[in-house]
Formats: structure tokens, C-alpha cells, sequence
């Protein structure tokens, strides 16, 4: 695929957080969708689906847990729907808020784009420093979409891999709310300093009885909907627009939503490589996931984990990193410009090495399918 580079963004050149007049923080949180990835021969999700239950073992103290095998995801959304991994973020939003105005949003974007500008911006946040990344970007109309570009959207495990226990632990721990399932993921939205954005991630678990705790005032926008919704699980989902036929994705109804607060991130690792609280709070921050389990096994023998609030420790690193946030809102607002000034598409690319990021055109397919873009208003 040939490419033209019509910018390169300079990190030195991202200093100015004083011209920012905004809060250099995440404000307004809000709960959109969620849905599951369902186990099928056509792409199919869940809406809204639900997130696993943590469910630690009845057992008391250590507990053995399988090696991790077979295939693994690293994005599963491009794995299951490669033609549109960002369709499912918007038939499951509009199927929760069918008359939702996408125009008062700023930018569209999986969790996943987040971290690596993050990291771009300041490499001692990642662990993995300066990693090597690609994302596919889409201007329309006021709305920016950062499409996740990875070279392996998963691994398939052989005999005699090892890539840790994290998958197997989940599946010890916790337990399935919809069956079938192979992931959740939740849209929220909130304000990034003065960016209206929408962001997906994936989500590990719940903790509690949240699932009975859900307000009315959470479930009162969807319920109606998904009650029309009855006679399409297992069907085609079909929008009133002029091309109703033009998705493979299949919609389910099925799950019920759970709260952003009752929300778990795992993480597992050997007991003598402890997990500092640091490594794991920007990921938490970007998504707003209070609640943590770090578990640590010594050959796969897990001792009883906990979970974790990390509502305050997240609030004290969003302080303590205002000018890495100030300077990613300048990154983020940088490449909106630069898109919108050159034909609204382009590929975003960090080499892993240099203080620089580029843009480039290229030849590249649309996003979303088409109804999509009329319903957004395009």
C-alpha cells in the first residue's frame, strides 16, 4: 500500500499546556453500551451482553490454574469483523441510544489508541516504553474515529508454548454471564480536557451483586429499545436506512448492564515480579475502571488475590500527570488538524525510535459501513 507522509507531529513540540484553557483531567463520565463477541461462524455480538462475575474459587488458599493455550486474542474486534472492527461500538451505542447526536463528539476511539499516544507522549508511563505503533484515522464531519491497527489480531498457542496463566485464570475466577461469550466491551464517553470523546475497551469482570444494582436511570434509555429487539435475536440487525443489508454482523439480545463502578481489571504475573500500582493506573484512567486484581502465581499456583480499589490511587496519578494529559489532548487536537487539512484520512505511525510521529496518506478502505454514516449524519 503506498503512502504519502504530510506531517510529522514532534514531541518537544507538544509543550505548550498553558494555551490549554481546560481542566487537564477526564470529567463526565458516562455509561453508552456494551456488548459480547459471541462464539459463531458469523460475527455476532450480545447487546448489551454482560461482563463476567468475579467468582474466586469456594475453595480456601492456593489454587493451581492451567497454562494459557489455544488461541488468544489481541484484538479481538478485528479478529471477529475485520472488514469493521468499530461497527459493533456503533450498532450497540445506537441500539441503546437510538437517537443519539454523534455531532457533539470530538473523537471515537478505542482505549487500546489512547495508551499508545500516551506513551508516545511520555514513554516511562508504558512498560513496554517505546513500543512500535499504527493507527488508522477517519475525519468525518466533526467527528474524528481512531481505528486500532495491529499486525496480529491473535496467537494460536502449540504444545509447549508458554505465555503465562491470565486467560486460564479468569476462567478460574470468575464466571460467565452470557453464554458463548469470548470477551465484553463497553462504550462510555467523557470529557479528555475540552475533547468530547467516546472510547471502547475491553472489561475483565464485575465485582458484587452490581448486576441488581443497576439505576433506572442507567436502564431507562435502552429497555424500551431492547424490547423491540426481541424478534431480532439471532437475526440480522437492520437499520432504518438506505442500506439496511450492507452489515454481516449479527445482534443478539441478550445480558443485562452492569455499572461502571462495579467494573475489574486482572492482571497476573509471577510472584517475584510484583506489579507496581503505576504500571497499571493509565490503563485504568483512560477507561475509568475502579476496581483492580493483581494476581501473582509461583508455576501456576495462584495464592487467594484481592480486589482493589483504585478510585483514589487513579485521581492522585491523573493529578500528578496533568502535563502528560495536557500534552496528549495537544497530540490528539494536532492530528485532528492535520487530517482535516488534508482529505480527512490517514495513517498515524510511531517507528518505536525517534521523537516524532508521522501522518501519512494512503489508499484506504471507508471505516464503517455506509448506513452507518448516514445515521451518524454524514
Amino acid at each position: 500500500m503506498s503512502s504519502t507522509r504530510i506531517a510529522s507531529i514532534f514531541r518537544p513540540d507538544l509543550r505548550e499546556v498553558r494555551t490549554l484553557k481546560c481542566r487537564l483531567s477526564i470529567t463526565d463520565v458516562k455509561h453508552l453500551a456494551s456488548y459480547n463477541w459471541i462464539e459463531s461462524d458469523q460475527p455476532t455480538i450480545a447487546v448489551p451482553g454482560c461482563p463476567s462475575l468475579w467468582s474466586p474459587p469456594k475453595t480456601k488458599g492456593p489454587k493451581r490454574v492451567p497454562n494459557d493455550s489455544r488461541l488468544i486474542f489481541i484484538a479481538q474486534n478485528a479478529f471477529r469483523h475485520p472488514e469493521s472492527p468499530l461497527e459493533p461500538l456503533f450498532r450497540s451505542l445506537y441500539i441503546e441510544h437510538p437517537w443519539y447526536d454523534m455531532q457533539q463528539i470530538d473523537m471515537i476511539t478505542d482505549r487500546n489508541n489512547i495508551r499508545k499516544l500516551l506513551s508516545f507522549i511520555n514513554p516511562r508511563i508504558s512498560s513496554n516504553g517505546r513500543e512500535p505503533f499504527t493507527i488508522n484515522v477517519e475525519t468525518t464531519g466533526n467527528i474524528t474515529i481512531f481505528c486500532r491497527s495491529e499486525t496480529e489480531t491473535h496467537v494460536v498457542l502449540g504444545p509447549g508454548e508458554y505465555r503465562g496463566h491470565g486467560h486460564e485464570f479468569e476462567k478460574a475466577y470468575t464466571r460467565d454471564q452470557v453464554s458463548g461469550s469470548t470477551g465484553h466491551y463497553r462504550i462510555i464517553s467523557y470529557s479528555l480536557g475540552d475533547l468530547k470523546c467516546i472510547v471502547r475497551y475491553e472489561t475483565d469482570g464485575f465485582v458484587g451483586d452490581a448486576s441488581n444494582q443497576n439505576s433506572r436511570n442507567e436502564r431507562s434509555d435502552s429497555e424500551d429499545i431492547l424490547g423491540m429487539m426481541e424478534n431480532l435475536s439471532l437475526s440480522r440487525f437492520e437499520d432504518h436506512s438506505s442500506s439496511p443489508n450492507s452489515s454481516s454482523l449479527v445482534i443478539q439480545k441478550r445480558g443485562q448492564q452492569v455499572t461502571i463502578h462495579s467494573t475489574l481489571e486482572i492482571k497476573t504475573r509471577v510472584a517475584h515480579k510484583p506489579i507496581p500500582i503505576e504500571e497499571v493506573l493509565p490503563q485504568l484512567w483512560v477507561s475509568q475502571t475502579p476496581n483492580l486484581v493483581r494476581a501473582y502465581h509461583r508455576r501456576g499456583t495462584f495464592e487467594v488475590p484481592k480486589v482493589e480499589d483504585v478510585t483514589k490511587a487513579t485521581a492522585e496519578w491523573e493529578k500528578s500527570h496533568d502535563k502528560d494529559i495536557g500534552r496528549l489532548i495537544l497530540l490528539i487536537k494536532e492530528i485532528i488538524k492535520v487530517l482535516k487539512e488534508n482529505g480527512g484520512k490517514a495513517v498515524v505511525r510511531y517507528d518505536g525510535r525517534s521523537d516524532s510521529l508521522s501522518v501519512s496518506m494512503g489508499d484506504r478502505v471507508m471505516m464503517l459501513p455506509d448506513d452507518l454514516y448516514v445515521k451518524i449524519g454524514i
